[in-house]
């Protein structure tokens, strides 16, 4: 069937509408519907359906690639497996952080059933992208919590000896464990530099919310961790001692040659996220992240994954920002492999 990229979008399943399928797909977006350890506010298990529902109304020209429309991405379906452990797990945990929160004596039991079924589930997304590595498809992970992409990274060091992330966030997600949680959304750098050797450098920017353990661990781990907070990067500019640009540069020159780009969505300023499970004030303006997710390529580094996390489901807003970031990530993914 023929393809007007101009027209408007079919609802078929498909992201945006576009007309490729999984055999044609150069990205392959699959959806984790997960949120087990979130410690605020849900509904970001949510999230992957209504960046879905979002994106039929989205426009196809990128200004910073030519014929963007013509990237082959298809939308993985949901795998319900995942989406029935959230639903039964869940539950168990928000019980697990309402008794800490009363000061009430921890069930070990029910907090042994939590942590055993993330590790369930890391090794279910684990499975998942293995698979779609081992067919040459590029994989862009959309969450749910931003727990989610650990199983996927642990398949990309299957394919790559060494790789760097750079980590969009407002948060430093360092914790060794929160609430007793082994795998929470609060320790996923925690986990993935601790049990994956191939990663050589992790790049943080937009931190404006953390703790001193996290700081601590990040000092420590000084020539594996780069740290770019938002109020360092907003002094720079305010003092007028570097331009937007200058501050970009630097971080990129931090990274090696291949990049995982993991994007919490709470990284941009919550007038962009405003039902993302823990806004916090500042962050990056959208075409600040743009800007710098560009530069990634025109350095000429390679982009080998993404994930895009804690979108909320609360809000069509929401949605519409998440829909516009999955679009460009998958588009800088695949541009980036040329």
């Amino acid at each position: 069937m023929a393809f007007d990229p101009n027209s408007y979008a079919l609802k078929n399943g498909n992201f945006i509408g576009l007309p490729y399928d999984f055999a044609s797909a150069q990205v392959v977006l699959l959806p984790v519907p997960w949120e087990v350890t979130v410690s605020y506010r849900s509904g970001t298990a949510l999230g992957p359906a209504a960046i879905l529902e979002a994106s039929y109304q989205l426009d196809l020209h990128d200004w910073d690639i030519p014929n963007a429309w013509e990237t082959p991405i298809y939308w993985q379906q949901e795998a319900v497996a995942i989406a029935n452990l959230n639903q039964e797990i869940r539950p168990l945990a928000a019980a697990h952080i309402e008794a800490l929160e009363q000061a009430q004596n921890m069930d070990k039991d029910r907090l042994k059933r939590v942590n055993s079924a993330c590790v369930l589930f890391n090794d279910m997304v684990y499975q998942h992208t293995i698979k779609l590595l081992r067919l040459g498809k590029k994989v862009g992970l959309i969450g749910g919590d931003h727990s989610v992409p650990l199983g996927y990274l642990k398949a990309l060091a299957v394919l790559h000896p060494s790789f760097g992330i750079l980590q969009i966030d407002a948060h430093c997600d360092l914790r060794a464990a929160y609430e007793s949680f082994l795998y929470s959304h609060a320790s996923i750098f925690y986990n993935a530099l601790e049990s994956i050797p191939q990663i050589s450098h992790l790049t943080q920017i937009g931190i404006r919310d953390t703790c001193q353990e996290e700081l601590d661990y990040a000092s420590d781990n000084v020539d594996r961790i780069s740290l770019f907070s938002m109020p360092g990067i907003r002094t720079k500019q305010f003092e007028g001692s570097f331009s937007f640009h200058q501050i970009c540069l630097e971080i990129v020159e931090t990274l090696p040659h291949k990049v995982y780009i993991s994007f919490d969505i709470d990284g941009l300023e919550p007038s962009l996220c405003p039902n993302t499970g823990t806004p916090v004030p500042g962050g990056f303006r959208y075409q600040e992240a743009l800007y710098l997710i560009g530069l990634i390529r025109k350095s000429g580094r390679e982009i080998i994954g993404f994930d895009l996390c804690e979108v909320g489901s609360a809000s069509a807003w929401d949605a519409n920002v998440g829909a516009r970031l999955t679009y460009k990530l998958a588009v800088e993914l695949a541009a980036s492999q040329i």
